[in-house]
């Protein structure tokens, strides 16, 4: 009776352990499932994003830059350049060249009129350099004259002015000269004089004839 009673707990334990074993298998698959219809609408959600951003993004293409509409520009681009191209070349081409040959002329009078006036300037500087050489020419040939007039007016005022002096120094001599001879025939008689004093001093009175004879004598020794 014991035994069998160990023998009917074994068996529980054992089906105890079976049942915790199988639903422990359960409960991940449902937790397995569960996530498994989580992740199914998540999915679902990130498939529509997807699509709306990339339906978005084709929305939002630059159409110059959208390759469907190449065609169209490289048409249009081909059109717009032939009628530049023709407006160009009918219009502003024309008006261009017709600038550009207005302006080359008038360069071409300004620079015609530009050596013009060089040569007018060089035929002015070489008269003005002639009329300067005639004027200096003509200035060298005055100051010889007037260089000239002035020696002949100094040499002949020299000559008065000598002439002058000669007269001046001749009438002055002759005073000297003069005045010298009556100077000595005044000495003749002052030594006659002064003679006739000493001797009548010395040995006794002596007339006026004999002092002078006897200054005579002395003076002609």
């Amino acid at each position: 009776m014991a035994g069998s009673t160990q023998d009917i707990n074994i068996v529980a334990q054992a089906e105890s352990g079976d049942a915790l074993q199988q639903g422990e298998v359960i409960a991940p698959a449902e937790e397995h499932a569960a996530e498994g219809e989580h992740a199914a609408p998540a999915d679902a959600a990130h498939g529509a994003t997807d699509t709306h951003a990339s339906t978005e993004a084709h929305a939002e293409v630059f159409p110059p830059f959208d390759p469907a509409s190449f065609g169209g520009q490289l048409l249009w681009l081909a059109i717009t350049f032939a009628a530049l191209y023709f407006l160009m070349s009918r219009v502003a081409l024309p008006r261009i060249g017709s600038i550009l040959e207005t302006r080359r002329t008038r360069i071409e009078g300004d620079l015609k009129e530009a050596e013009r006036l060089r040569q007018e300037t060089e035929k002015a500087a070489a008269a003005y350099e002639a009329a300067l050489a005639e004027a200096r020419k003509n200035a060298h040939g005055i100051a010889e004259e007037t260089r000239a007039g002035i020696k002949a007016d100094i040499d002949g005022r020299r000559a008065d002015v000598e002439a002058g002096l000669s007269k001046r120094v001749a009438a002055a001599e002759a005073r000297i000269q003069a005045d010298k001879d009556a100077a000595l025939a005044n000495v003749g008689s002052i030594a006659a004089e002064t003679a006739q004093v000493l001797v009548a001093k010395i040995s006794g009175s002596v007339t006026a004839a004999e002092a002078k004879a006897a200054v005579a004598a002395a003076s002609k020794e």
